[in-house]
């Protein structure tokens, strides 16, 4: 697999991945199947696309944004690598209101609420401790500059509820998200912050946006960042258990076969495994985080 030596040999290239990739699912394991599914509804107000014995597909009615399958044996990761939070991206302002009403609705328990400038958002868990980011992107032309580092290095300004909520004064409480959520990004958790780069960069073929040395945001085509990875529970922390609750599976959905085939010889060429699937492929970083690759 790639090492760290490799980050300062790649430090200036550029991204590979092609600008018109997007995210699909997310897959989490989760305890109790009924109980998640309740929170995702009522706290969030996602949809419940299908269920069977032990899978449950979410979103906003259209496609499938969060697969919860139950694993009831599951425990809480202790210090070891995998899912920090994955975003949950409101197409707008008014919806990321509506959701913090719904919150505050079901008395569901806040951690934090930031302004990043490129995006405002509102971190939680779930019931089974998965970390859930629920964010709205500023306009870009508003965004700060990325490599300046902006609202990252110097940390983010907090979130001006009161101005979030003016956006829907006056409106009725709504059962259910709007058409248009997706997935964001992915914020994971690493054991080391260059040989994440190394890999992610290097080999999957994003561009390293900001790098905190505990931190790095990655990205293509300027988007503040699609791929975040920190070291904050520890350095050289473990792979995940497989018995640990959390993530199962991250998606990078590509505009095409030829950009699917060409991440895919790039990390056979890295000694990355390959795992296929239908239209793609699933590989797995330094720390057995998986991720699906697709067109």
């Amino acid at each position: 697999m790639h090492s760290s030596a490799q980050t300062a040999a790649g430090a200036e290239a550029a991204a590979v991945l092609p600008p018109g990739l997007r995210l699909g699912l997310v897959r989490i394991s989760v305890t109790d199947l009924d109980r998640a599914i309740g929170f995702y509804q009522d706290a969030i107000g996602l949809r419940l696309h299908r269920r069977d014995e032990n899978e449950a597909a979410m979103g906003a009615g259209d496609e499938d944004l969060v697969v919860l399958t139950e694993e009831r044996a599951a425990r809480r990761p202790r210090r070891e690598a995998g899912l920090y939070h994955y975003c949950l991206l409101f197409p707008t302002r008014e919806e990321l209101a509506r959701v913090a009403t719904r919150l505050a609705t079901t008395q569901a328990t806040i951690q934090g609420a930031s302004d990043h400038g490129t995006h405002e958002a509102i971190y939680l868990a779930d019931v089974d401790g998965n970390g859930i980011e629920l964010a709205a992107d500023r306009p870009r032309d508003q965004w700060p500059d990325m490599r300046s580092q902006a609202g990252y290095a110097g940390g983010p300004k907090p979130l001006d509820l009161d101005a979030l909520l003016a956006t829907i004064a006056g409106e009725e409480p709504r059962r259910h998200v709007e058409a248009g959520l997706s997935i964001g990004h992915l914020h994971l958790q690493v054991g080391d912050i260059p040989q994440a780069v190394a890999f992610y960069r290097d080999v999957v073929g994003f561009e390293l946006m900001v790098d905190l040395g505990s931190a790095a945001f990655l990205s293509v085509d300027g988007y503040h960042h699609r791929l975040g990875a920190n070291i904050w529970g520890g350095k050289a922390v473990p792979p995940a258990s497989p018995d640990a609750i959390g993530l199962r599976q991250w998606t990078l959905i590509l505009p095409s076969a030829d950009a699917v085939t060409a991440a895919r010889r790039r990390l056979e060429a890295a000694g990355a495994p390959i795992e296929e699937r239908a239209g793609g492929f699933l590989t797995r970083d330094p720390w057995a985080i998986p991720l699906a690759i697709t067109a």
